[in-house]
Order: structure tokens, then sequence, then C-alpha cells
């Protein structure tokens, strides 16, 4: 019986089966976010799933994490800039209140976005966005992919 990669999203990446995966990092998983509801929506997963909060690691480890959560939200920045001319903004979030492992959110913030929610938190967006079937993530993602992985593949290299 095959386990769905989503209910062991850091398990699945470690074994190279979570299709959302754009990079493998320093600390972590860059991966891309099952929703796209804001395009280039992202999230840096830790690769240890036991480690559930930043304080968990050890200060270097700890340091490499902000250090790839900082590299995953320049590359979002940089893909979304270029692909939407109405890109405003990253937003960047380690919350940790419904996931039991560490993880830290990279959010791109547009103009096009209503008013209304345009200067609040993501999470007010209303529930029927995250499971939108017209934002899903699926094959029409893939030149956001691979915008964000190519910055990725190139911010790495000139660190």
């Amino acid at each position: 019986m095959t386990v769905d990669w989503r209910t062991d999203r850091i398990g699945s990446a470690l074994r190279g089966e979570n299709p959302t995966v754009l990079r493998r990092l320093e600390s972590g998983f860059a991966v891309i976010g099952d929703v796209q509801f804001l395009p280039g929506y992202s999230v840096l997963l830790a690769d240890d799933p036991g480690v559930q909060r930043l304080s968990d690691l050890p200060r270097p480890r700890r340091l490499s994490f902000l250090s790839d959560m900082d590299r995953l939200g320049e590359a979002v920045e940089r893909a979304c800039r270029r692909l939407d001319r109405d890109f405003r903004r990253v937003n960047l979030e380690i919350l940790g209140n419904t996931d039991p492992f560490l993880h830290a959110y990279v959010w791109p913030r547009f103009a096009w976005e209503p008013a209304e929610l345009a200067c609040m938190p993501v999470w007010l967006y209303p529930r029927d966005r995250w499971k939108d079937e017209a934002t899903r993530l699926g094959p029409r993602h893939a030149v956001l992919r691979d915008a964000i992985g190519g910055e990725l593949d190139r911010l790495g290299s000139t660190a």
C-alpha cells in the first residue's frame, strides 16, 4: 500500500517521491505550494521530520535553515517579478501552528489582490481559495516551477 506523499511531506522528499520539490537545499527542501492562488507560493521544509520548531535546531543548523529561507524568498521574488509585472513583495513566515514539523512559508504578494486582502495576512483569504481546483498545483505551473528552480540554482552558485 502506497502512502500519499501529503501525509509525509518530508519523508517523501527524502525518498525522492514528493512531486512539489523544487530543489534540495542545505537544510531541507524548497517546495512549491499545493495551491497557487498567489502564484509562486512556496515552502521550505526542514529535512528532519522530528524537528518541530526553529529552536530545536543547534545554532549552526538554525542559521542554515534561515539562510535557505532567505534564498527561497529571493528566488520567488526574482521569478515572480519577471513573470508578473504586478508583483509587489514577498512575505516570509515561520508559524508551525498546524503541521508538527519545521517549515517556512514564502508568499508572493501582488497589486491585483483584492484591496481588502492585499495588506492582510494570507491566512485571511477565504477558505474556498485554498481548495479551488482552478489554482491547484498542476502542469500549468511548469513555467513558474522552472523559474523559481532556476533562481535557486543561480543564487546557490553565488553563495
